[in-house]
């Protein structure tokens, strides 16, 4: 536990400083503040290596309590509310997205595991699907923070890109907000495109892009499932991953919770505080592992994917948004 405590407490202090920074911007995810201050520092500053474990500790453990704490944002009302057409189209979104993504990845020559990162951060809900695939799948560091760094790019341009196409189209609020809840990669990305649009346009994408994030459960228990039929059995040295992931099961679980109604109001306010401090920990330690040496060493084609999997999955999403409306 004292090997922890320098990089969680450098963790905690930058989670601090994501989160005061951002509430001056409304607009701006602390997450992506998180990032980005993490980023910045580790191109800045050489840290000693006794603050590792620590934030190894912050962008996983941390990362996974958040992603559980996410639940209780939901209720399976919310979803069902939707109506049957809206969720086929979200679904859709995800799966095709993934599919997609992976099959474009492929043909670049690149790997698996760096193809599952992307496609799950684009397709479901950006940085915290990627750390969760990262989990699942254990790809290799500079595949996880090269993801996360195309998260951020990507789903930043979506911002200004989706009001701007949506008032192009003629779409009215309602169908602007399906398109960027199902479109844009993090949750803070919808809200600020949502808000562009206007406060119909924000409810509904905010509640379309919650729909995408539940669907981090069915893909994460997929991707632990297909892990475990890969892993050796014959070695009972070899550690294979849980059948479903604890974190996905307490996500669902703390769902349920939420929908039972039994929740105060004030407790879920708390826990949203706590979960939002526990992801922007966990982004400020990916971040502190993106240097941009890494980044360029990794080479043009993730960044080719990634654009070609922001207009796959943008495209989807309009198409569905086209039928069902």
């Amino acid at each position: 536990m004292r090997a922890l405590v320098p990089g969680v407490a450098l963790c905690a202090v930058g989670a601090v400083v994501a989160l005061t920074v951002g509430s001056f911007f409304s607009t701006v995810s602390p997450l992506l503040i998180a990032i980005v201050a993490g980023a910045l520092l580790a191109n800045l500053v050489t840290l000693p290596a006794n603050f590792q474990p620590g934030l190894t500790f912050s962008s996983k453990r941390l990362l996974r309590v958040g992603i559980a704490l996410l639940g209780l944002q939901l209720m399976f009302s919310d979803i069902l509310n939707l109506g049957w057409g809206v969720i086929g189209v979200v679904v859709a979104i995800v799966v095709l997205g993934i599919a997609g993504t992976m099959y474009a990845g492929k043909l670049l020559g690149l790997s698996w595991t760096q193809r599952i990162l992307i496609a799950c951060g684009f397709s479901i809900c950006g940085a915290a699907a990627v750390a969760a695939a990262d989990g699942v799948v254990d790809a290799k560091e500079e595949e996880l923070l090269t993801a996360v760094a195309l998260v951020v790019i990507f789903g930043t341009l979506m911002i200004p890109t989706i009001p701007l196409l949506a008032r192009s189209f003629g779409m009215n609020d309602i169908s602007a907000g399906m398109w960027a809840g199902g479109s844009i990669h993090e949750v803070a990305q919808v809200v600020a495109a949502g808000s562009a649009l206007g406060a119909t346009a924000l409810g509904v994408a905010t509640i379309v892009k919650l729909a995408r994030v539940l669907m981090l459960a069915p893909v994460m228990a997929f991707l632990s499932i297909r892990q475990r039929s890969l892993s050796d059995n014959s070695n009972p040295n070899v550690k294979r991953p849980p059948l479903v992931p604890f974190f996905t099961l307490a996500f669902i679980g703390f769902m349920g919770l939420r929908s039972t109604g039994l929740v105060p109001e004030g407790l879920l306010a708390d826990a949203k505080m706590v979960q939002t401090a526990l992801l922007a920990a966990a982004m400020f330690g990916l971040g502190l592992g993106v240097r941009i040496s890494v980044i360029r060493g990794v080479g043009v084609r993730p960044f080719v994917l990634a654009a070609m999997s922001t207009v796959w999955v943008a495209t989807i999403a309009y198409v569905g948004v086209v039928l069902v409306s």
